[in-house]
């Protein structure tokens, strides 16, 4: 979900970058502490990382857990001069509206996530809250969202994750949780195959629609409900039996992960394309493990078809 630009009396709040720094590293925190307490075992060891041209951030990372492979969430602060080009590629999406060459001085802030569970009945779950401002103030915008990334269809859970993220729209904008549920669904369509990486969730993008204030609140209530929505999800799954075969279900969808994430994701693009993040914290969102078998075709009828199926039709969930 896109804006053509800020609407009439939508300024920039000069403190914005600074406000998201503080509630995206508290959110860091105690997501952090909520994903631990969950898992039991593994801990998040933290590293904190200076962006030569200017800013870091601080990533934290869990590896070996009893739920978790691998889980990452990251904090970057960073700020600079971006090409003017770069900037282009806001301008195309409708947000940028410069055509000077020189380079363009720019501050951001942003958390991203991803966690990957052992469980092929756990759902993998990503989350990215970000804030991006020209230091001239003329572009400005917020973006982000919560998606699910599951191997299994299971009803119950998509009603309870896409519910707790319909009532966190539904308090900002009524018109929210549709618009982004249909921006989810569109943006994590893997083109070459022509089917989701997961079951969506909230997904927006260069929004400055309406006064700053209102969408730093928004974001908030957002992250602060990544645990809300995922940990009981993941409650209910950790400790249930599965298969051999379930298991290589779950490592051929972690491919599509992969491919989408390298192929398709605007973020890892830009990051890896122009310098500006940092590769390790880019890529940390990557699974430890993933499969690809030639030209798999799941059983007519069986758990992985249906999953399969809505993947490439999105359904609505509640």
């Amino acid at each position: 979900m896109t804006t053509n630009g800020p609407s009439a009396g939508a300024k920039r709040d000069e403190n914005m970058t600074g406000k998201m720094q503080t509630m995206l590293r508290e959110a860091q925190i105690s997501i952090t502490d909520a994903i631990e307490k969950i898992d039991g075992k593994g801990k998040f060891q933290e590293d904190e990382w200076v962006r030569p041209t200017g800013g870091g951030g601080v990533s934290r990372v869990l590896s070996g857990g009893n739920v978790w492979e691998k889980a990452g969430i990251g904090l970057s602060v960073i700020h600079g001069e971006m090409p003017q080009e770069n900037l282009r590629a806001a301008k195309d999406r409708g947000t940028a509206r410069s055509s000077k060459d020189e380079k363009v001085p720019f501050c951001a802030a942003g958390l991203s996530c991803v966690m990957h569970p052992r469980n092929p009945h756990c759902p993998t779950m990503h989350f990215n809250y970000r804030y991006f401002e020209t230091d001239d103030g003329e572009h400005w915008w917020f973006g982000g969202g919560t998606d699910i990334t599951p191997s299994y269809v299971d009803e119950e859970d998509m009603q309870h994750f896409h519910g707790v993220y319909k009532d966190v729209c539904d308090r900002h904008d009524p018109e929210f949780y549709p618009m982004m549920k249909k921006a989810a669904d569109d943006y994590f369509l893997i083109p070459h195959r022509g089917e989701r990486r997961g079951l969506g969730g909230i997904f927006y993008d260069d929004l400055n629609d309406r006064e700053p204030e209102k969408l730093f609140k928004f974001a908030k209530d957002a992250v602060n409900h990544v645990v809300p929505a995922y940990g009981p999800i993941i409650e209910k799954h950790k400790n249930d039996d599965f298969t051999e075969e379930q298991k290589q279900w779950q490592q051929l969808r972690r491919g599509r992960y992969v491919e989408f994430n390298l192929v398709n994701d605007r973020g890892t693009i830009f990051g890896l394309k122009t310098g500006i993040g940092r590769t390790e914290s880019i890529l940390m969102t990557l699974p430890e493990t993933a499969s690809w078998l030639y030209d798999h075709q799941p059983a007519p009828g069986s758990p992985e078809a249906n999953f399969l199926d809505a993947a490439r039709n999105p359904r609505d969930w509640v």
